[in-house]
């Protein structure tokens, strides 16, 4: 923030620094286990009496001394210059206060230069004893080198009491100082035995090369014993939060340890082939084998080290971005291009939208990232993301995937951020238009209001049936739209009919044989373990079929198997379903039409890439499905994708409840509802009704636009009855942490409540069995006080709207009022009154029944009392 940006592109992502620094550190690692080699080396020799052994040192020295002091020497110039103008910042601190401990180390190095010179040059000329104990010189230097750099290095991995005393030496004497010490002098070791085999290999005397070469592999295998203890102390030594960091949360991780345990066994593997001395004429490639290989072992254990900091470069105190965490909250407020002292742009207009998103990518994404580098590409990982998308996951940063930092700076620069890695970066188009939907003509049944002697009303008790079509690798939702009804005997006292008559149901035709759904009956059987066809749903409905009288007085029918494909291709997701009374004599004596919403416009897509699968406006791809398992694997450790590839798709009510789909599940996890609302919620807030529609078919702009009654027409959206993704979110985790799920705790965490003060104001409920109430809102059914109902909910399934009858605990709310998110008047965008079928065709009005004393729908004469409800015999407001 206080320096200029090193802009590398393509050399970005630490990559400079990761090749200087491994290589370096290899080498360090050699000066220090190499000089304990040197002089125990020669004193084995001189107590054997043995000039090979001891000419052997004498060249092993040479090569020690160019490789150490000169190849060494310059590629630690090179760090101090890389780091110096990577994180001058961290570098800044890091002088300031260890200064005299790198006085310390610096002393330390010049004598270690001076005692190797002389020891090298001296070979020969002066007496065994005085040369030995100029080699002790030198290790005992060297040591002292590393055992300083260990405690400044470990020190940026755990500060520990640092962070509140900034005390010099608690800092140095940090938590894993002396398990780091250890591991890292066990490491010295094995790395003199590397490249001791590159000289022993080399000598000529056959038999003087193989004791050499023995030698040799003892010193590359003995540390182990050390080693592995040290290692388990060394991760034993890591803070709670730093542990599961390293081996549960950051995914790149795991190569690493992985990489780290490989190599190990190889080079216990392969130093055992060296100690049998087999086969005798690869000693020599096994040698550079061995020392590429204990590069990479170096590798792996810096970039777990190096990784582990993050999303820190110095833990708990500077962000990788160069930014102090107490400083962070500062940001955000004021703007990271405010504070910062290196830029161009200091605000954001429409004319610099573009440059200014470039310079806040220099300042917060580079210093880890690079553009089309061979480390940390940043393009790979945005490939995927919408610029909708890509402001999510700008905002759930530091969050769940606490390995990155949070985002620094205020939302139009968030928006600028990703408005610029989206266009300029992902080269994508620029926003998509509203859709333009093509209204279809409506049918409307007849109806004679002085003849006909029956109604029907028809309702979905769901409102919107959102499924999933990737059913080639996993079902969050399989198609089945319900369908509930009620036949009433008109009269001045009508009569709710429930015997004698049969209901049955059609879906329209042109929906029966959906080619572009075909994958889903494919599959279905994998999934679900029964024998699903498009005539036969989850409970053997097909598309026409009979309604059965259920308890609560209405004739049901239930999962129908309809998607929204019409045969003749493209999208329409509100197909028409006819139904049709007959008595006992077969006669008609009543029929309507109602709409059965069912959607597949899921906005995975916006952060799982991929296009829409069905008419470039709804259906998911393989591309977003696999990578939504992909995904998954990824954060929780499952192996989904695997499954789904090998024809094992997955239905996600097999571990996560889902009143909608029971299911055999895992108890101790989420339930569906929550474990996926809580997920997406730390990436969701912070807006409004959009954080719903980008995932459900809501939106207005979008090929479904499922908010389509009377409130949508008023103004109000999802969050007026569910509250904000962040409120909505916390009901439904405090139900889960309630009983006894730690998970839910973990997200609920990462989310503050909007519509109270704090969590316990938040009233726990369970998904689908507890919604928001019409009468929190129309008390006594009067004209509403509010326009959000947030944090009231029903008692249970029973006081649900979608089962709820009038007082006279006969006719269903929906009867009069429609489905849930359709109330009456609706304005379907595929008719206007495609959901106004039954009200159009009893009273040639599109609002609810009754409406404007219209109570001769049903009862044929005016009526004086209101019989259903309170207030009810006025005119309509919203008209």
């Amino acid at each position: 923030m206080n320096y200029p940006v090193w802009q590398l592109d393509f050399a970005g992502g630490g990559l400079l620094i990761a090749v200087i620094a491994t290589v370096h550190v290899y080498v360090s690692h050699f000066a220090v286990g190499g000089g304990l080699f040197l002089v125990l080396t020669e004193m084995m020799g001189i107590r054997k009496n043995d000039p090979g052994i001891v000419e052997y040192v004498h060249r092993h020295s040479r090569f020690f001394l160019l490789l150490t002091m000169v190849f060494g020497a310059v590629t630690g110039v090179a760090i101090w210059i890389t780091i110096a103008l990577l994180s001058p910042a961290a570098t800044s601190v890091l002088i300031h206060h260890f200064v005299f401990g790198f006085a310390a180390e610096w002393v330390f190095f010049l004598i270690e230069i001076v005692a190797l010179f002389i020891y090298y040059y001296t070979f020969g000329r002066m007496d065994n004893r005085r040369h030995v104990q100029v080699g002790w010189i030198y290790f005992i230097s060297a040591w002292m080198s590393l055992f300083i750099i260990s405690g400044i290095i470990d020190f940026m991995l755990t500060p520990g009491q640092w962070i509140v005393d900034h005390d010099f030496w608690s800092g140095f004497f940090n938590p894993t100082f002396w398990p780091a010490l250890f591991f890292r002098t066990c490491l010295a070791l094995i790395f003199a035995g590397l490249f001791g085999l590159i000289t022993s290999t080399a000598i000529a005397d056959r038999q003087l090369r193989r004791s050499m070469i023995r030698y040799c592999a003892l010193w590359l295998l003995l540390p182990f014993i050390v080693l592995f203890p040290s290692t388990a102390w060394y991760r034993a030594a890591l803070p709670p939060e730093l542990f599961d960091m390293i081996f549960h949360i950051a995914p790149a991780m795991r190569v690493f340890i992985r990489g780290f345990v490989i190599v190990s066994a190889l080079i216990i593997f392969f130093g055992l082939l060296t100690i049998i001395g087999r086969p005798r004429a690869a000693m020599r490639p096994l040698a550079f084998i061995l020392l590429a290989i204990g590069l990479i072992y170096m590798g792996t254990f810096e970039f777990t080290r190096e990784g582990g900091r993050r999303p820190y470069i110095l833990r708990n105190y500077m962000y990788s971005n160069a930014i102090l965490k107490k400083d962070l909250p500062r940001i955000q407020k004021a703007g990271v291009l405010k504070s910062a002292r290196w830029v161009t742009h200091r605000s954001i207009t429409d004319d610099n939208h573009s440059q200014a998103g470039r310079e806040i990518f220099g300042l917060l994404c580079l210093p880890c990232h690079s553009l089309g580098g061979p480390l940390n590409d940043i393009r790979p990982l945005i490939k995927k993301f919408s610029p909708f998308g890509m402001e999510a996951m700008l905002t759930g940063m530091g969050k769940l995937n606490g390995y990155m930092p949070p985002f620094a700076g205020n939302e139009k620069e968030k928006a600028a951020l990703a408005d610029f890695l989206s266009r300029e970066i992902n080269k994508l188009p620029e926003k998509e238009a509203a859709r333009v939907l093509t209204e279809e003509p409506v049918d409307i049944p007849p109806f004679d209001p002085e003849k006909d002697e029956y109604i029907l009303a028809a309702w979905s008790r769901t409102g919107m049936r959102n499924i999933s079509d990737a059913g080639r690798y996993f079902s969050l939702m399989p198609p089945g739209t319900d369908l509930s009804a009620q036949l009433i005997k008109r009269g001045e006292t009508p009569e709710i009919v429930t015997e004698g008559v049969t209901l049955h149901y059609e879906i329209e035709p042109g929906f029966e044989n959906p080619s572009d759904h075909v994958a889903f009956w494919d599959t279905a059987n994998a999934i679900f373990g029964v024998s699903l066809t498009r005539n036969s749903g989850l409970s053997g409905n097909g598309m026409r079929g009979n309604m059965t009288l259920k308890p609560d007085g209405a004739y049901s029918v239930s999962q129908i198997p309809v998607v929204p494909y019409p045969d003749r291709g493209g999208y329409q997701p509100y197909p028409r379903i006819t139904i049709k009374a007959t008595n006992q004599g077969g006669d008609l004596i009543a029929v309507t039409r109602v709409v059965a919403p069912v959607s597949t416009e899921m906005g995975c897509k916006n952060c799982h890439g991929g296009p829409w699968r069905v008419d470039g406006r709804a259906g998911m791809s393989d591309e977003t499905a696999l990578d939504i398992l992909k995904t998954h694997d990824k954060i929780s450790r499952t192996d989904l994708y695997r499954k789904a590839k090998s024809g094992k798709p997955v239905r996600c009510q097999d571990c996560h409840s889902d009143s909608n789909l029971p299911a055999k599940n895992t108890p101790d996890r989420l339930n569906l509802s929550a474990a996926i609302h809580g997920f997406h919620a730390t990436f969701l807030s912070g807006k409004d009704a959009e954080s719903c529609t980008a995932c459900h078919p809501g939106s207005p702009s979008g090929s479904t636009r499922s908010l389509r009654g009377i409130h949508q027409a008023i103004g109000l959206d999802c969050t007026s009855c569910h509250g904000s993704m962040e409120d909505h979110t916390l009901s439904l985790l405090k139900a889960e942490q309630k009983s006894g799920k730690k998970r839910a705790a973990m997200l609920a965490r990462h989310l503050t409540p909007r519509a109270v003060d704090s969590m316990k104001e938040i009233h726990p409920r369970r998904p689908w069995d507890q919604e928001p109430d019409c009468l929190n809102c129309h008390i006594d059914f009067e004209e509403p006080d509010t326009d959000t109902t947030f944090n009231t909910w029903t008692e249970g399934k029973e006081a649900l709207y979608r089962n709820r009858t009038e007082e006279s605990e006969q006719i269903f709310c929906a009867v009069c009022h429609n489905s849930p998110h359709a109330i009456y008047p609706t304005e379907n965008p595929y008719g206007r009154n495609r959901d106004n079928i039954q009200p159009m065709q009893y009273q040639k009005m599109p609002l609810p029944l009754g409406a404007n004393r219209n109570c001769k729908v049903c009862h044929t004469v005016d009526m004086e009392d209101e019989m259903h409800h309170p207030n009810m015999l006025r005119e309509f407001r919203n008209e």
